[in-house]
């Protein structure tokens, strides 16, 4: 099973920004409404990915809601440590 281009996104950008890549893990879960995306990172790496009072994380989310609305769906970005 492939994953969807939004999964695929959320990847790319958390492989650019974080030093150990090998603790990334993407789980998508669906609902009727809203998917959440739960990104797990190394505990070392959460800073790189929320930033500065959180605007790296709002950058991710803007981005990730901008390509989702292309299939007409909504994304929540949860980002969580290991």
């Amino acid at each position: 099973m492939t994953d969807s281009p939004i999964l695929e996104l959320v990847r790319k950008i958390a492989t650019a920004l974080v030093d150990d890549i090998a603790h990334i893990e993407i789980n998508e879960l669906s609902g009727n409404m809203t998917n959440v995306i739960e990104l797990k990172v190394a505990k070392s790496d959460v800073g790189k990915l929320i930033g500065r009072q959180g605007r790296t994380a709002d950058a991710i989310r803007t981005i990730v809601n901008c390509a989702a609305a292309k299939w007409k769906k909504r994304y929540i970005l949860e980002i969580i440590d290991q």
